[in-house]
This record gives structure tokens, sequence and C-alpha cells, in this order.
């Protein structure tokens, strides 16, 4: 019997390399390092010196370099789809060969390596019939020329670079599914929670209301106003619970988003005794649930800050619905007030959570308001939703710094449930470790306490500054009166809250030095306001630009444009300016 012939060298290193790979695809979920082992085998038995796998998303238009060897570092970067070796792959649905890198059409390795490279081949990965990325080698030998068995053999990696990708997404999805089997079930613990605390805290309360009512004489004012508290607090339970099971709002169920806005007018009219309309212009389309949520709640704040700080004897709602966006308009004839005096003030953080709200979604929110004249709002939201990277991306990251444990497990609970756009990047017990911490994750916010041990929060504001000139600290004080938040203002502090601080207030001041602001809870500011103008007659900074300009001669037209409002906006303004400075007209008051 002849004996077995002895493999070529070449095709037992296939061989062996084929055999290598399947063991690493067994059970292996961690894509890159196993993209790196595969692409590493390919160079090996092609003779290549460098090469790259991507994965391909057609749809979007691009690829996404995972694993890069042996040349330029661009893992991890997104290209166009009509750039590079990938493109042409694509393009082509099928292996390309170059005898010199130079011939590629958009490549992106810079100079002076692009001048090294020779041979290039390329295959598309495949799974289900679809380009799910490529696979490229590139040699750096002149007389290396790739051949169409070596596209076959290529395509024989691709093919394992496909396992492998999708076997990292299944797992993927799998731990998604699982962090959200959890997340129910945290949910569920909290819905029992919220039943036997705020649960059973409102029916006493409305036990005591059916009490009160009983007692009453036959007034019907007064049964008016107990029938109204009571259906407040079924109210708030309800939403209570739904917020915990991260439902919308529940006046959205079953209605579109001009339905749900009339029953909230209606709810208006009972509460407030205020006349509303609803206006809508347009041809209402389905929104995004997300958007109509985000619109929703927009309109439902500020018709909550009309009933308590407008004085107002009407609110009218208007709906816009365009092409490419849904506008939402609130206009009261109530007190109006100062935007700019507010954004300092405890009414602001109100204000910056309605603009929060809009530009989450990648829309707007504009107030305009006069002091004596009314308030309009006015909130734009594109019709198409954001990209879900995108608004991944646009979340407020949060470094929390505490050196308790449950005061640190409080305060990410706290933020994660008074607003879904916060997301906790790190908790730290050692407030040492801070600014390494902030180089590294590069959060929004640092929310930490005054009185932290080792290093206070005076000193870590002043060394975060330093290592990053618009780093954002959110300070917890125990008391107002304590030296060291006028020495944290000092050294840049943008934010300060009292420990005893609510979840929404919490969110509030954290969301607003994210974007930049320095506000104060509403209980901090109070304790710290000091006495106010006790004549009330002073202006305004809008009115004493408004002033400026007027002096000039200059005519409400022009004054308009040139402060971005309105004409009418300008005659109110002026008008107020007349009643306090006592000018008789506007001529005189430019004379003055």
């Amino acid at each position: 019997m002849d004996e077995e012939a002895p493999l070529p060298d070449r095709m037992r290193r296939q061989l062996d390399t084929l055999a290598a790979m399947a063991t690493d695809l067994a059970g292996q979920f961690s894509l890159e390092p196993l993209l790196e082992r595969i692409l590493a085998h390919t160079m090996e038995l092609l003779g290549g010196d460098s090469g790259s796998i991507c994965t391909v998303d057609e749809v979007a238009g691009t690829y996404r370099k995972e694993v890069d060897l042996g040349v330029g570092c661009q893992s991890g970067r997104t290209f166009p789809l009509d750039e590079g070796v990938t493109g042409e792959v694509v393009r082509r649905r099928s292996p390309v060969i170059f005898t010199e890198y130079a011939d590629i059409p958009g490549g992106h390795i810079p100079a002076p390596e692009r001048d090294l490279l020779h041979g290039v081949i390329g295959v598309p990965i495949r799974w289900n019939g679809s380009i799910i990325g490529s696979c490229v080698v590139f040699s750096r030998d002149p007389g290396r020329r790739f051949t169409a068995d070596d596209a076959a053999l290529l395509e024989l990696f691709g093919t394992h670079a496909a396992i492998a990708i999708t076997n990292a997404r299944l797992h993927a999805l799998a731990a998604e599914r699982a962090r959200d089997t959890a997340i129910m079930a945290e949910r569920e613990r909290m819905v029992r929670d919220v039943h036997d605390t705020v649960g059973r805290g409102l029916a006493a309360v409305l036990l005591h209301l059916d009490d009160a009512e009983r007692r009453l004489e036959p007034d019907a004012g007064a049964r008016s106003a107990v029938a109204g508290a009571r259906a407040s607090a079924h109210a708030a339970l309800t939403d209570t619970r739904r917020t915990v099971l991260g439902l919308g709002p529940a006046l959205l169920d079953g209605n579109s988003l001009g339905e749900a806005i009339a029953l909230e007018l209606a709810w208006v009219e009972s509460t407030a005794a205020l006349a509303t309309r609803l206006v809508v212009i347009g041809e209402p389309t389905p929104l995004d649930p997300d958007a109509a949520r985000q619109l929703f709640r927009i309109t439902q704040e500020s018709l909550t800050n009309v009933i308590e700080h407008a004085r107002a004897r009407s609110v009218r709602v208007g709906l816009v619905y365009g092409s490419d966006s849904t506008v939402a308009l609130i206009e009261d004839d109530g007190c109006g007030f100062d935007p700019s005096a507010a954004h300092g003030s405890p009414g602001g953080l109100g204000l910056h959570g309605l603009v929060a709200r809009a530009r989450h979604l990648g829309g707007s929110l504009l107030v305009d308001s006069t002091p004596g004249w009314g308030t309009r709002i006015r909130a734009e939201i594109p019709s198409a939703p954001a990209d879900p990277i995108d608004r991944a991306r646009s979340r407020w990251r949060v470094l929390v710094v505490h050196d308790s444990p449950v005061v640190r497990a409080g305060l990410v609970r706290m933020l994660a449930l008074a607003e879904p756009d916060i997301q906790v990047v790190g908790e730290i017990a050692d407030s040492t470790q801070v600014v390494d911490a902030y180089e590294l994750l590069r959060p929004h916010v640092v929310l930490t306490h005054l009185r932290m041990p080792h290093i206070d929060g005076v000193r870590l504001t002043s060394y975060l500054r330093a290592a990053d000139p618009v780093a954002a600290t959110v300070l917890l004080v125990d008391s107002v009166s304590d030296d060291g938040v006028r020495e944290a203002a000092q050294a840049g502090a943008v934010g300060f809250v009292k420990h005893d601080v609510d979840a929404a207030g919490l969110a509030r001041a954290v969301v607003a030095a994210a974007r930049g602001d320095s506000l104060m809870t509403v209980e901090l500011f109070s304790s710290s306001a000091g006495v106010g103008d006790a004549g009330g007659e002073h202006l305004t900074a809008r009115e004493r630009e408004v002033r400026a300009l007027v002096e000039q001669g200059l005519p409400y037209k022009q004054i308009a444009s040139a402060l971005d409002i309105s004409v009418k906006t300008v005659e109110k303004h002026v008008g107020a300016i007349l009643r306090k400075t006592g000018a008789p007209n506007r001529r005189a008051l430019a004379r003055r």
C-alpha cells in the first residue's frame, strides 16, 4: 500500500490556520480581538504586511474600521462608502484586486506609508445575501501580485469574519435583553415601593378629603375645591406609577397629541378657572412617540407655570403641523416676566428644563415675555426622529463623587428617575482620583459634596478647572452660610444644591451646569437671595438695552432687528420704560 503523499507546506498552514480559527469562533463573543486574530491569520497566509476588517452599513452609506493592523491606526473610525477599498468592494459587490495602492480611489492611508504599499486585495463579508463588511490585505512587496485563488481564500476568511460579527451581534442582543429583563424586574420592585409609600400616602390624603367633604357645609365652592384636590391626587398617583414603568403621559394613551392637549386644557379650565383655546393648523400627522411625548410635556409644564405664576385670565395653545417639524405655541395674558432676569433665578431652572427637552430631539424653544404683557413660548420639534446613536451621544454625562456608597447610590437613583437624558458615567469614593477619572471619562458635570474628605469641593473644583477650563462642578452643601460656598464659586463651581434637595431640583441643576449655566436650586436660591429690589421700578436688563437704543433715536423696527425680537415686543418694553421712568413719551425719553 502506497504511503500517503505529504501535504504541501502552504496547504498545511491553511488547514492549521482554519482549525485555529474554528477554535477561536467556538464560544468567543468579544468582536475586536477575534477579528484581530482572523486578520492576522489572513495576512500570514496571503503574505500580506498589513490589512483591515470593516463593518458596512449600506443604509447609512458608511463603513467602520473595526481592526487595522500594520498600517496607520484607524480602528474605530467611520468613512463614507464611496471611499477606499471597502467602497470599491461594495460598489462592485465582488472581490477587488489592485496592483498598486495608488490606484485606489479615496484611499485613507497617509503618506509616507502610502508610498510603501503595492498590491491590494479586498473581498466582501456576506451574511444572508447582504454585505455586512469587508476584509482587505495590503502588501509592501513590489513583486506581489494577488490572484483569483488568493481572493477565494480571502473570501473563506471573510466567512469566518461574518460568523464572528454575527455571533458578537447576537451576543450583544442577548446581553441587552438580559439588561432589559433586569430593568423590568427593578421597575416592578419600584412599583411595589411606590404602591407601599406614595400610594398609601395619597390614599390617606384621599380619605381625609372624603372626610372633609362630608363635614363641609353646603358650600359649592368649597366642595368643588375638595373635588379638584381629589382629582389631582388620583392623577398624581397614576402618573407616578406610569413614570416608574417607563411609560409616557397617560393622556397620550389612545389619543393624538392634539386630543391629549385638549384634555389638558380642560383640566386647566376646571383647576384655575382660566379661559382656554386650542388652535390646530395644518394636517395632523402621526409623530414619533418621543417627539409627541416631549411636545406634550413642554405644553404641560408651560400650562402648569401659567397656573402657578402668570395670574392670567386666558391661555391659548396652538399646534402647527409642517412637513419637516411640528410647533407648539403656548400664550397667556398674565403678568409676564423678564427672561434675561430669570436666567439665574429659580424660575430659570424650569425654563432651562423646557429648552433641554426640545434640544434633546434636535429642536428649539423660544420664550418671549414682557412684564405686564404676558408670555409666549414656541417649541419646535423635527418630524423625523433623531438617530438613536446621536441621541445617546446627546445625553449629559455625570461623574458622581461621594465617600458614602449609600449617598452615591441615592444620587444616581434620583438622577435616573428625574431625567432620562442624564447618564452617570462613573461613581468615585476617593476625591483624590477625580481628576484622573475626569481625564478618562470626560463627563459634562462632576457632582460632589462641598465637604469631602482629603480634597474638599473648593480645591477639587480648582483642580478640575486647571485641567479643563470648562469643567463644570455642582456641589452639594449642608448650609448656605458655609464659607466654602463663596470660595467654591470663586474657584469656578457652576452649581450648588442643598443636601436635602429633591430629585427634580437636583436634575435641573445638573442639566443647567451641563449646558454651561450657573444655577442654584430653589431652596438654596431662596436662602441666599438676600434683600430684593424694594422699589420694584428699576429697569430689567432687556429694558435697559431697549432704552439705550431708544436714546440713540433708532426706530422700533431697527431696535427689534438689533435685539432679535419682534416690533410688538419693543413697543411693550418702551411702554414699561416710560411707566417706570415717568417720561411722558418716547421723545422725552430720548432727550433724557
